[in-house]
């Protein structure tokens, strides 16, 4: 019979959503304040607000969102609804996510057909889009702090990290077959770590 290995020990979140309607409440307003991409809005609400999860529970909910098909913080929210309220919570997360951000865009989806060709709201365009990289990068220096207590280790990690940049934006590799790579990768040596860990204890 074949021991089962354990995953690593991570804290509890502090609360949780008492009801379907906080739960919609909540996501509606955190696509409210995405503007320019809703994953630093996502960590600082979930996280650091409402401390429904903590740092190690949104970086291992966001890393499963990510491998999976469709938009990251949609496959975040399904999985976060259904972690509390099953089937049920993932419809209410997700129409969170999507119900009122969706008319507010088509209707900036109507004016913009109307006004693209301005100077003005080009250029506010260009802005955003900076704006919305730095917003990414602030919340992947915020999550890095999870690495030092990773199954894989510190180094393992980072090296992860760096060759993923480097492959997918300096050399253009296609994306699936990076997080395919070196997701196998890193999958083998967790197991790895954790097996040593499990005959060690």
């Amino acid at each position: 019979m074949t021991a089962e290995i354990p995953a690593p020990a991570v804290a509890a979140a502090s609360s949780a959503p008492r009801s379907k309607t906080e739960l919609f409440v909540a996501f509606t307003a955190l696509a409210l304040q995405g503007f320019g991409g809703v994953l630093a809005v996502a960590q600082r609400e979930l996280v650091e607000r409402r401390r429904w999860l903590n740092h190690e529970q949104f970086v291992e909910l966001l890393s499963l969102a990510q491998v999976l098909p469709g938009p990251n913080v949609i496959n975040l929210s399904l999985m976060f609804g259904d972690r509390h309220f099953g089937w049920r919570g993932a419809i209410v997360a997700a129409s969170g996510m999507l119900g009122v951000p969706l008319l507010i865009v088509l209707a900036m989806a109507t004016l913009y057909s109307e006004f693209s060709s301005v100077p003005q709201v080009a250029g506010a365009l260009r802005g955003m889009s900076a704006v919305a990289a730095g917003m990414i990068l602030a919340t992947a220096f915020r999550l890095a702090t999870t690495l030092k207590r990773n199954a894989m280790g510190l180094w393992p990690c980072a090296s992860i990290v760096l060759i993923s940049a480097l492959a997918i934006g300096w050399l253009r590799w296609p994306l699936v077959w990076v997080v395919l790579a070196l997701g196998v990768a890193g999958y083998a040596w967790a197991w790895h770590q954790l097996a040593r860990q499990r005959r060690g204890a």
